[in-house]
Protein backbone atom coordinates (compact mmCIF):
# COMPACT_ATOMS: atom_id res chain seq x y z
CA UNK A 1 0.00 0.00 0.00
CA UNK A 2 1.67 3.43 -0.52
CA UNK A 3 0.62 6.38 1.16
CA UNK A 4 3.44 8.80 -0.15
CA UNK A 5 2.78 11.59 -1.97
CA UNK A 6 4.35 14.49 -4.22
CA UNK A 7 4.38 18.12 -3.43
CA UNK A 8 6.69 19.97 -6.09
CA UNK A 9 8.98 16.99 -6.72
CA UNK A 10 9.30 16.31 -2.95
CA UNK A 11 8.16 12.98 -1.75
CA UNK A 12 6.27 12.92 1.62
CA UNK A 13 6.07 9.21 3.03
CA UNK A 14 2.24 10.17 3.86
CA UNK A 15 -0.17 13.24 3.26
CA UNK A 16 -0.36 14.43 6.74
CA UNK A 17 1.98 17.48 8.04
CA UNK A 18 1.70 20.29 10.52
CA UNK A 19 -0.04 23.83 10.36
CA UNK A 20 2.64 26.75 10.77
CA UNK A 21 2.10 28.07 14.09
CA UNK A 22 0.69 25.71 15.90
CA UNK A 23 3.86 22.74 16.31
CA UNK A 24 7.03 24.91 17.38
CA UNK A 25 9.61 23.31 15.16
CA UNK A 26 8.08 19.89 16.21
CA UNK A 27 10.16 20.28 19.58
CA UNK A 28 7.78 20.66 22.60
CA UNK A 29 5.30 17.92 20.17
CA UNK A 30 8.37 15.40 19.97
CA UNK A 31 6.97 13.96 24.03
CA UNK A 32 4.20 13.08 22.70
CA UNK A 33 4.48 12.61 18.52
CA UNK A 34 7.34 10.45 16.88
CA UNK A 35 8.08 12.82 14.02
CA UNK A 36 9.51 10.16 12.26
CA UNK A 37 5.91 9.53 11.52
CA UNK A 38 4.72 12.01 9.98
CA UNK A 39 5.05 13.51 6.41
CA UNK A 40 6.73 16.72 7.40
CA UNK A 41 6.78 19.00 9.86
CA UNK A 42 6.02 22.50 8.78
CA UNK A 43 7.49 25.56 11.02
CA UNK A 44 6.40 27.97 12.73
CA UNK A 45 7.60 31.45 10.54
CA UNK A 46 10.60 32.87 10.56
CA UNK A 47 11.50 36.30 9.77
CA UNK A 48 14.92 37.80 9.13
CA UNK A 49 14.92 39.56 12.69
CA UNK A 50 13.12 38.49 16.08
CA UNK A 51 9.74 39.29 15.90
CA UNK A 52 7.78 40.02 20.08
CA UNK A 53 4.51 39.57 18.47
CA UNK A 54 1.06 41.22 19.19
CA UNK A 55 0.49 42.34 22.95
CA UNK A 56 -1.50 39.93 24.93
CA UNK A 57 -4.12 38.52 25.45
CA UNK A 58 -3.87 37.27 22.20
CA UNK A 59 -5.52 34.05 22.11
CA UNK A 60 -9.84 33.91 22.82
CA UNK A 61 -11.64 30.48 22.53
CA UNK A 62 -14.44 30.19 20.32
CA UNK A 63 -17.75 28.20 19.48
CA UNK A 64 -16.03 25.31 17.19
CA UNK A 65 -12.46 26.52 17.40
CA UNK A 66 -10.09 29.59 18.32
CA UNK A 67 -9.11 32.72 17.89
CA UNK A 68 -5.43 34.09 17.50
CA UNK A 69 -3.44 37.47 16.83
CA UNK A 70 0.06 36.47 17.89
CA UNK A 71 1.66 38.52 15.53
CA UNK A 72 3.95 35.79 14.01
CA UNK A 73 6.42 36.23 17.04
CA UNK A 74 9.43 34.28 16.16
CA UNK A 75 13.13 34.09 17.50
CA UNK A 76 14.57 35.08 13.98
CA UNK A 77 16.58 33.16 11.68
CA UNK A 78 19.87 33.04 13.21
CA UNK A 79 18.79 30.84 15.96
CA UNK A 80 16.68 29.14 13.67
CA UNK A 81 18.87 27.85 11.40
CA UNK A 82 21.43 26.90 14.20
CA UNK A 83 18.41 25.45 17.16
CA UNK A 84 15.57 24.55 15.17
CA UNK A 85 17.07 23.20 11.93
CA UNK A 86 19.48 20.73 13.45
CA UNK A 87 16.64 19.28 16.00
CA UNK A 88 14.26 18.54 13.32
CA UNK A 89 17.25 17.05 10.70
CA UNK A 90 17.62 14.10 13.75
CA UNK A 91 14.39 12.88 12.60
CA UNK A 92 12.98 11.15 8.79
CA UNK A 93 10.58 13.95 7.99
CA UNK A 94 10.52 15.92 5.49
CA UNK A 95 10.96 20.11 6.59
CA UNK A 96 9.08 23.29 5.23
CA UNK A 97 9.92 26.23 6.50
CA UNK A 98 7.68 28.92 6.91
CA UNK A 99 9.10 32.37 6.27
CA UNK A 100 7.29 35.51 7.10
CA UNK A 101 8.18 39.76 6.17
CA UNK A 102 7.07 43.15 6.16
CA UNK A 103 8.21 43.87 2.57
CA UNK A 104 9.17 42.09 0.05
CA UNK A 105 12.90 43.11 0.61
CA UNK A 106 12.10 41.15 4.26
CA UNK A 107 10.82 37.61 2.14
CA UNK A 108 13.85 37.99 -0.72
CA UNK A 109 16.37 38.32 2.15
CA UNK A 110 14.83 35.19 4.48
CA UNK A 111 14.63 33.19 1.54
CA UNK A 112 18.38 34.08 0.29
CA UNK A 113 19.33 32.74 3.63
CA UNK A 114 17.38 29.46 3.84
CA UNK A 115 18.99 28.60 0.44
CA UNK A 116 21.80 26.89 1.89
CA UNK A 117 20.01 25.28 4.75
CA UNK A 118 19.23 21.98 4.34
CA UNK A 119 15.23 22.14 4.23
CA UNK A 120 12.85 20.64 1.67
CA UNK A 121 10.13 22.95 0.70
CA UNK A 122 9.39 26.88 1.69
CA UNK A 123 6.18 27.70 2.93
CA UNK A 124 5.50 31.73 2.30
CA UNK A 125 3.15 32.95 4.62
CA UNK A 126 1.47 36.01 2.79
CA UNK A 127 -0.98 36.27 5.20
CA UNK A 128 1.77 39.12 6.59
CA UNK A 129 0.69 42.75 6.81
CA UNK A 130 2.76 44.96 4.17
CA UNK A 131 4.23 47.61 5.63
CA UNK A 132 4.95 49.48 2.61
CA UNK A 133 1.58 49.10 1.15
CA UNK A 134 -0.24 50.47 4.48
CA UNK A 135 -0.59 47.48 6.15
CA UNK A 136 -3.06 45.27 3.58
CA UNK A 137 -1.58 41.74 3.39
CA UNK A 138 0.53 40.69 0.61
CA UNK A 139 -2.14 37.39 -0.22
CA UNK A 140 -5.19 40.25 -0.43
CA UNK A 141 -3.85 41.71 -3.52
CA UNK A 142 -3.41 39.24 -6.73
CA UNK A 143 -0.81 41.97 -8.14
CA UNK A 144 0.85 42.18 -4.86
CA UNK A 145 0.83 37.80 -4.49
CA UNK A 146 2.33 37.97 -8.20
CA UNK A 147 5.19 40.52 -7.06
CA UNK A 148 6.18 38.88 -4.19
CA UNK A 149 6.20 34.89 -5.49
CA UNK A 150 8.42 35.81 -8.71
CA UNK A 151 10.79 38.04 -6.83
CA UNK A 152 11.07 34.59 -4.07
CA UNK A 153 11.43 32.12 -6.64
CA UNK A 154 14.43 34.32 -7.76
CA UNK A 155 16.19 33.80 -5.24
CA UNK A 156 14.56 30.03 -3.68
CA UNK A 157 16.94 27.12 -3.55
CA UNK A 158 14.00 24.87 -2.77
CA UNK A 159 10.47 24.33 -4.20
CA UNK A 160 8.39 27.31 -3.14
CA UNK A 161 4.53 26.66 -1.90
CA UNK A 162 2.39 30.48 -1.49
CA UNK A 163 0.04 30.40 1.48
CA UNK A 164 -2.98 31.87 0.70
CA UNK A 165 -5.21 33.69 2.84
CA UNK A 166 -9.26 33.07 2.55
CA UNK A 167 -9.76 36.51 3.31
CA UNK A 168 -10.42 37.78 -0.44
CA UNK A 169 -13.38 37.38 -2.82
CA UNK A 170 -11.76 34.72 -4.82
CA UNK A 171 -9.62 32.48 -3.66
CA UNK A 172 -9.21 31.02 -7.41
CA UNK A 173 -8.27 34.67 -8.66
CA UNK A 174 -5.15 34.37 -5.90
CA UNK A 175 -3.94 30.84 -6.64
CA UNK A 176 -3.57 31.74 -10.27
CA UNK A 177 -1.32 34.82 -9.83
CA UNK A 178 0.72 32.56 -7.63
CA UNK A 179 0.44 29.67 -10.12
CA UNK A 180 1.62 32.55 -13.02
CA UNK A 181 4.61 33.88 -11.02
CA UNK A 182 5.92 30.45 -10.74
CA UNK A 183 4.58 29.02 -7.29
CA UNK A 184 5.41 25.63 -7.55
CA UNK A 185 2.34 24.43 -4.91
CA UNK A 186 -0.23 26.47 -2.37
CA UNK A 187 -1.68 25.74 0.32
CA UNK A 188 -4.91 27.02 2.18
CA UNK A 189 -6.83 28.04 3.87
CA UNK A 190 -5.00 30.80 6.22
CA UNK A 191 -7.15 31.60 9.21
CA UNK A 192 -10.19 33.95 8.65
CA UNK A 193 -9.95 37.29 10.45
CA UNK A 194 -12.90 37.71 13.28
CA UNK A 195 -13.58 39.60 16.17
CA UNK A 196 -14.80 38.68 19.93
CA UNK A 197 -16.03 40.91 22.24
CA UNK A 198 -15.88 40.31 26.27
CA UNK A 199 -18.98 40.87 26.89
CA UNK A 200 -18.21 41.32 31.48
CA UNK A 201 -15.08 43.54 30.37
CA UNK A 202 -17.13 45.22 27.55
CA UNK A 203 -14.27 45.04 25.38
CA UNK A 204 -12.30 43.32 22.91
CA UNK A 205 -11.36 39.43 23.91
CA UNK A 206 -8.09 39.80 22.15
CA UNK A 207 -5.84 42.95 22.45
CA UNK A 208 -5.50 43.26 18.68
CA UNK A 209 -9.21 43.70 18.49
CA UNK A 210 -9.39 41.20 14.91
CA UNK A 211 -7.80 37.58 14.78
CA UNK A 212 -7.61 34.95 13.05
CA UNK A 213 -10.10 32.26 13.65
CA UNK A 214 -9.12 28.86 12.82
CA UNK A 215 -10.27 25.19 14.28
CA UNK A 216 -13.37 23.08 13.34
CA UNK A 217 -15.98 26.16 12.75
CA UNK A 218 -13.90 27.21 9.53
CA UNK A 219 -13.60 23.34 8.16
CA UNK A 220 -16.16 23.41 5.50
CA UNK A 221 -15.03 26.84 3.71
CA UNK A 222 -11.39 25.41 3.57
CA UNK A 223 -12.94 22.25 1.95
CA UNK A 224 -14.97 24.46 -0.43
CA UNK A 225 -12.11 26.76 -1.11
CA UNK A 226 -9.68 23.76 -1.52
CA UNK A 227 -11.97 22.09 -4.01
CA UNK A 228 -12.06 25.58 -6.43
CA UNK A 229 -8.71 26.03 -6.32
CA UNK A 230 -8.15 22.66 -6.99
CA UNK A 231 -9.92 23.02 -9.85
CA UNK A 232 -8.41 25.90 -11.22
CA UNK A 233 -4.47 25.69 -10.86
CA UNK A 234 -2.43 22.70 -11.93
CA UNK A 235 -0.05 23.13 -9.24
CA UNK A 236 -0.44 20.59 -5.78
CA UNK A 237 -2.04 21.98 -3.11
CA UNK A 238 -1.65 21.72 0.96
CA UNK A 239 -5.05 21.64 2.61
CA UNK A 240 -5.67 23.23 6.07
CA UNK A 241 -8.36 24.54 8.16
CA UNK A 242 -9.95 23.03 10.73
CA UNK A 243 -8.72 19.24 10.20
CA UNK A 244 -9.41 17.66 13.48
CA UNK A 245 -10.06 14.03 12.35
CA UNK A 246 -9.69 11.33 9.73
CA UNK A 247 -12.36 11.72 7.70
CA UNK A 248 -11.35 15.41 7.53
CA UNK A 249 -8.14 14.89 6.67
CA UNK A 250 -10.11 12.77 3.71
CA UNK A 251 -12.23 15.08 2.80
CA UNK A 252 -9.29 17.68 2.04
CA UNK A 253 -7.79 15.04 -0.23
CA UNK A 254 -10.98 14.07 -2.11
CA UNK A 255 -11.40 17.76 -2.89
CA UNK A 256 -7.77 18.05 -4.17
CA UNK A 257 -5.38 18.17 -1.48
CA UNK A 258 -2.21 16.14 -2.09
CA UNK A 259 -1.39 17.16 1.43
CA UNK A 260 -3.10 17.86 4.55
CA UNK A 261 -1.79 20.17 7.27
CA UNK A 262 -3.09 19.30 10.61
CA UNK A 263 -3.15 23.01 13.28
CA UNK A 264 -5.59 23.81 15.54
CA UNK A 265 -6.45 20.26 16.26
CA UNK A 266 -3.02 20.12 18.09
CA UNK A 267 -3.60 22.18 21.03
CA UNK A 268 -5.69 19.76 22.81
CA UNK A 269 -5.32 16.66 21.35
CA UNK A 270 -1.04 16.38 21.00
CA UNK A 271 -1.57 13.06 19.31
CA UNK A 272 -4.12 13.71 16.56
CA UNK A 273 -1.34 14.06 13.33
CA UNK A 274 -0.45 9.93 13.94
CA UNK A 275 -3.88 9.13 14.67
CA UNK A 276 -4.91 10.86 11.54
CA UNK A 277 -2.22 8.79 9.81
CA UNK A 278 -3.59 5.70 10.74
CA UNK A 279 -6.92 6.64 10.23
CA UNK A 280 -6.47 6.90 6.73
CA UNK A 281 -4.35 3.82 6.82
CA UNK A 282 -7.16 2.08 7.70
CA UNK A 283 -9.85 3.96 5.29
CA UNK A 284 -7.44 2.42 2.50
CA UNK A 285 -7.64 -1.06 4.00
CA UNK A 286 -10.81 -1.02 4.41
CA UNK A 287 -12.23 0.25 0.89
CA UNK A 288 -9.21 -1.91 -1.30
CA UNK A 289 -7.62 1.21 -1.76
CA UNK A 290 -3.65 0.83 -3.16
CA UNK A 291 -2.47 4.19 -3.55
CA UNK A 292 -3.38 7.26 -1.59
CA UNK A 293 -3.19 9.48 -4.85
CA UNK A 294 -6.16 7.63 -6.38
CA UNK A 295 -7.93 9.82 -3.88
CA UNK A 296 -6.55 12.77 -4.44
CA UNK A 297 -9.15 15.38 -6.07
CA UNK A 298 -11.64 12.07 -6.42
CA UNK A 299 -14.28 14.56 -6.07
CA UNK A 300 -15.31 16.01 -9.41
Amino acid sequence: MNMSVNIAGVELKNPITVASGTFGSGMEYSEFVDLNRLGAVTTKGVAIIPWPGNPTPRIAETYGGMMNAIGLQNPGIDVFVNRDIPFLKKYDTKIIVNVCGKSEDDYVECVRRLADVDVDLLEINVSCPNVKEGGIAFGQDPKALYSITEKVKAVAKQPVIMKLSPNVTDITEMAKAAEAAGSDAVSLINTLTGMKIDVNRRTFAVANKTAGVSGPAIHPIAVRMVYQVANAVNIPIIGMGGVATTEDALEMIMAGASAVAVGTANFNNPYVTVEIIDGIKEYMEKNGIEDINELIGCVK
